[in-house]
């Protein structure tokens, strides 16, 4: 399997692949046209220059690195490197972040709708890579962590969203507020999304599971294992998908989608309640991600 992220050194942005190691040195590619003058324009990212599901992925990366100069970053100099949400745009507003709810089995009642709920967290700026604090506002009922599978598409030259891989994410949630008042989700999901910068081009995976761990004052205050991936589905997911982006409102070429996949019970089914300053660790612990992201709590703005 080919996986894919960008990062930004040194004022630029490159290329990585594979999974990176912390005590090894990665090896950056630049992103741009080559020319004889070097690589260009500055700022170019991924979006486009990957196939979608079925496509060559391997002649895809290799017109990404061919050409282009690569860069070693020793592990003393990481600091310098800022990894990216995967396949996140140049623009906040070229993407769009939402996801179902309600759609693992463990979740569903003999009442369940032929079609999952779904909701919108927000464009590009509510993604949050492994470190960034994850914003709630101040007067967030209870907070909890969803540990997802995120879908990754991108709108072809006729809007159409075409599947390219998946990432992981934390697709955190004010469900005391939805517990309060259903009709509330809207509210209760515009909370910051914690994203993984690796990007997997291949279909989504089956089985996903790992780890929760919620630290208070640098000491574990709460602890769970979880389970996602398609076959804890009760929804088909190709159906799931082409019933969304059979709306034509979502049909824009070049917008990428992020789409959160649902998630297994949290720490607030097992009764816990999260707090501002919290650290939620999620280990997808099959696929060697871990997502960590500090709680911050902030309060409203405007009238």
């Amino acid at each position: 399997m080919t996986i894919v992220y960008e990062c930004e050194y040194e004022g630029e942005r490159w290329l990585g692949l594979g999974l990176p190691n912390d005590q090894d040195p990665l090896l950056l590619h630049p992103l741009g046209e080559a020319t004889p003058a070097g690589v260009s324009p500055a700022g170019a990212t991924l979006v486009g220059g990957l196939p979608a599901a079925g496509g060559d992925v391997a002649a895809a990366v290799a017109r990404l690195t061919e050409g282009r100069t690569p860069v070693e970053v020793s592990p003393a100099r990481r600091h310098r490197v800022r990894m990216l949400p995967a396949l996140r745009p140049a623009h906040a507003g070229d993407a769009l972040v939402s996801g179902f709810m309600m759609t693992h089995n463990v979740k569903v009642d003999a009442e369940v709708p032929d079609q999952p709920t779904w909701f919108v967290k927000g464009s590009g700026d509510s993604l949050r890579v492994p470190g960034e604090p994850l914003a709630v506002p101040a007067d967030a009922v209870a907070v909890c962590e969803e540990a997802e599978v995120v879908l990754v598409y991108v709108g072809d030259e006729t809007g159409v969203p075409r599947y390219v891989g998946y990432t992981f994410g934390n697709d955190l949630t004010d469900i005391g507020r939805f517990k309060q008042h259903p009709g509330h989700l809207s509210y209760a999901k515009l909370c910051d999304a914690g994203l993984a910068p690796w990007l997997h081009l291949a279909e989504p995976p089956r089985s996903v599971t790992g780890e929760v761990v919620v630290e208070r004052d640098g000491v574990p205050a709460w602890k769970g294992t979880f389970a996602t991936g398609t076959d804890a589905l009760h929804y088909d997911v190709p159906t799931m998908m082409a019933r969304l982006f059979a709306h034509h409102a979502l049909l824009r070429p070049g917008l990428v989608h992020y789409v959160f996949l649902g998630a297994d019970r949290s720490s607030f089914h097992a009764g816990f309640r999260t707090q501002d300053g919290d650290v939620i660790t999620i280990g997808f612990a099959s696929h060697g991600v871990t997502l960590s992201h500090p709680l911050r709590f902030h309060p409203h703005h405007g009238g």
